[in-house]
């Protein structure tokens, strides 16, 4: 039997994420928007990020198999809609650590828990990011013939040094611009015996943790922030064009040594993807909530303007696209984690989630501002902030045009690929 009712404890999660983001995230737009500067933006949201951390939300998206408090994807997803419903760019900061720390514990071992030790603490302020995409674009960095990853690894001894440029990895740079607490660097070996062996671009693909004393070590110059870049949307969220100059880190932090990476980060984006489908959700209902409350009014007429067929047409295609893009969301949290099966038909939910929900938001978002009319185009109104959160969920993240949907054609055109394994509850434990 299908049962979408909470459990007791995602009941509570809802309710202390509800309770979190009316608290600490309802206010936070105020405080950063009148910031000239995107570095000014961020750095306004670190007493959001502290208390987050207090309140075990960082814990929280750590497995508790290595040490965190996470039990449920779908707990994980129920999260990310709260916040989303509220306010983005503290969320995705508090979010992005999250994903920074993934492939650690999709590859964790017990020697790595130092790196993990800094996030399971209730205090301070630590960042950790998923250091991956580059400015030149990573759409085809497994595509073999295509240069791959520009962003390279040596070893030289006992310890391995980094050279590249990479950019839009959230929390990157840290608090202060000199470094996050910790670096999930995604490089390509360029070990000239491995590379004249390998057959694939992933056969080079390795992971590289990069911690703040790594940098400290280094020196300034192996570690510059190039460009802050000003987004349309997110603006508070720091993702900046940065530069590894011969950064020298020890070889025991090759968290995935070249070969085993590419399936790793894979696996991290497959998640993430689930989350950018809550992201959707999030914004979804938020737009719907302030179009609904608006549609209420006469507006001049005798009768609300929600009485009026073409208004209530798009509120109800609206309800249509958040209800639905909840339910493929939280199909691909239980996919993920509890269903058997080949991981790249478990992806599967996953993918569909990131890409109809993220082109959902987008469209629901123009519906509130064709419902509310010339209204929505004063800032003094929520839907242009909706709109421009919005519109990079379906390109950010695995863009849904040269990543996400390849990937699912990857799936359809493989020879053993079965359509609705993942409909139903065949495959369940």
């Amino acid at each position: 039997m299908v049962d979408l009712t909470l459990s007791c404890s995602e009941q509570q999660t809802r309710a202390a994420a509800r309770g979190f983001a009316e608290t600490h995230l309802a206010t936070a737009e105020a405080t950063y928007a009148r910031l000239s500067t995107p570095e000014e933006r961020f750095q306004s949201l670190r007493p959001i990020y502290e208390a987050a951390v207090q309140a075990g939300l960082i814990k929280a998206q750590v497995p508790a198999a290595v040490g965190g408090a996470s039990s449920s994807l779908v707990e994980a997803a129920i999260l990310v809609e709260e916040f989303y419903a509220v306010e983005a760019s503290a969320s995705l900061t508090i979010f992005g650590t999250g994903l920074g720390l993934t492939p650690l514990a999709l590859a964790y071992r017990p020697e790595f828990h130092e790196f993990l030790a800094p996030f399971l603490g209730g205090q301070g302020s630590p960042l950790a990011s998923l250091v991956f995409s580059e400015p030149q674009g990573v759409a085809n960095w497994l595509e073999p013939g295509a240069p791959g990853l520009q962003t390279t690894a040596r070893s030289e001894g006992d310890e391995w040094v980094l050279n590249g440029e990479k950019m839009w990895a959230t929390n990157s740079a840290g608090w202060d611009f000199r470094g996050a607490d910790l670096g999930c660097v995604v490089c390509r070996c360029v070990d000239e015996d491995l590379a004249a062996k390998a057959s694939v671009p992933s056969d080079l693909v390795m992971v590289l943790l990069v911690t703040r004393e790594d940098i400290q070590r280094n020196g300034p110059e192996s570690f510059q922030v190039l460009k802050h870049v000003e987004t349309t949307g997110h603006t508070a969220v720091s993702g900046p064009h940065l530069r590894y100059t011969n950064l020298r880190v020890p070889a025991k932090n090759v968290l995935c040594a070249p070969g085993a990476g590419a399936p790793v980060v894979t696996q991290s984006f497959d998640i993430s993807a689930m989350l950018v489908g809550a992201m959707g959700v999030g914004i979804q209902r938020a737009a719907f909530d302030a179009a609904l409350a608006f549609s209420r009014d006469p507006r001049g007429g005798t009768v609300a303007i929600g009485q009026r067929q073409s208004v209530a047409d798009l509120l109800i295609d609206m309800k249509m696209r958040t209800e639905t893009s909840r339910y493929l969301t939280w199909k691909a949290a239980h996919a993920l984690l509890s269903l058997h099966g080949d991981h790249s038909q478990r992806r599967e939910p996953a993918l569909l989630a990131k890409i109809y929900s993220s082109d959902a938001s987008v469209q629901s978002c123009l519906n509130a501002i064709n419902a509310v009319g010339v209204s929505a185009y004063s800032t003094e109104m929520p839907f242009a902030r909706f709109l421009s959160t919005a519109l990079v969920l379906p390109i950010f993240d695995g863009g849904n045009v040269g990543i996400r949907r390849r990937a699912l054609q990857d799936l359809f055109m493989a020879e053993d690929y079965q359509p609705w394994a993942m409909s139903f509850a065949a495959g369940e434990k």
